[in-house]
């Protein structure tokens, strides 16, 4: 086979592979439309959820995940309390990321800031999973004026090296290549080992049936999710030494949650390492959860962030509630 054969296959597989690529992106966005409102910030489109009234609280997701990831089961146990805004962060679910826009941890949180003014939240509680929860630490440390208290869920909090095993598919350099598997290969790969996937997101618990659809599990399949997700993955540690240096300076209320059987996240690494960092510190371990806790141990972290909020902000109706069960727990 001479090279100008080879390169035409190739170039005709790639071709093909773009093409069902395409399909697929169409058919999730199809079967999971926009749930919310769109708002203008720092020249993205940020998509957002609102539910309920009360006290401002902002949720953020991780890595390769979308808001529906915290409104599967967290916000309709929070929103009887609380004005409850979930979004999707740029690049991810149905928020925009214009080419060559920054994804370092301080870039979102400044964006984060500014939706915040925009939407004149009044300094809200803000919850963060996982990479969210690294987002919310740079918003507090840069933004202190944007943000009463922390609730911090399973979160990234120090650098991590190597990627957990879940995420290795992330880890494509350099920008070029990470493109072109991004948008030939990332999601055919992704739609044939989605439940595997899933799977290994929640052990050692199991998902829910339905997680993929309404949990939002198929949108982070998508070409443009995987390449902002592996873009984060590059530049993620980047940030987090200085972080960790400066994050005694935090004079707010937080609490961390983890599970003890974490297989993304250790909670003695990210957590447990916060002890000596932020003095008043609340932190608890969810016995035999995974990482999915917004899903799995829902009521650990209502409490929490009821808890949080009433330090954060004392109010006699958070006051009275936290005697009183959350609404629609069993």
């Amino acid at each position: 086979m001479g090279w100008g054969v080879g390169i035409a296959l190739f170039a005709a597989a790639n071709a093909a592979l773009w093409a069902i690529s395409s399909r697929i992106n169409r058919n999730i966005e199809a079967a999971l439309p926009p749930e919310g409102c769109f708002i203008e910030v720092g020249g993205e489109r940020i998509h957002y959820v609102e539910e309920g009234s009360g006290p401002a609280l902002v949720m953020v997701h991780g890595l390769s995940g979308c808001g529906r990831n915290l409104t599967y089961a967290l916000s309709p146990r929070l929103r009887e309390q609380f004005r409850v805004i979930t979004l999707d962060r740029p690049g991810s679910g149905y928020s925009s990321r214009r080419p060559g826009a920054r994804v370092d941890i301080p870039a979102q949180a400044g964006l984060i800031a500014e939706l915040i003014d925009k939407l004149d939240l009044d300094r809200p509680l803000v919850l963060g999973h996982s990479l969210g929860g690294a987002l919310a630490l740079s918003l507090a440390l840069d933004h202190p004026q944007s943000v009463c208290g922390l609730v911090l869920v399973a979160p990234l909090t120090h650098p991590q090296p190597i990627l957990p095993p879940v995420f290795l598919s992330l880890g494509v350099r350099p920008a070029w290549l990470r493109r072109w598997f991004a948008y030939v290969l990332a999601a055919p790969i992704g739609m044939l080992g989605r439940k595997a996937l899933i799977r290994a997101v929640f052990a050692p618990e199991s998902p829910p049936h339905d997680f993929a659809e309404r949990g939002g599990g198929l949108l982070g399949l998508r070409s443009c999710n995987f390449y902002c997700a592996s873009s984060e993955i590059a530049t993620v540690n980047n940030d987090l030494p200085d972080m960790v240096r400066r994050y005694p300076a935090l004079k707010l209320p937080v609490g961390l949650i983890y599970g003890s059987r974490d297989r993304v996240l250790s909670y003695r690494k990210h957590g447990e390492s916060m002890r000596d960092k932020l003095p008043g510190l609340s932190l608890e371990i969810v016995e035999g959860a995974g990482h999915m806790l917004p899903v799995t141990a829902v009521e650990p972290v209502v409490e929490l962030v009821r808890t949080i909020a009433l330090r954060a902000k004392p109010q006699p109706s958070l006051a009275l509630n936290l005697s009183t069960p959350v609404p629609g727990a069993s």
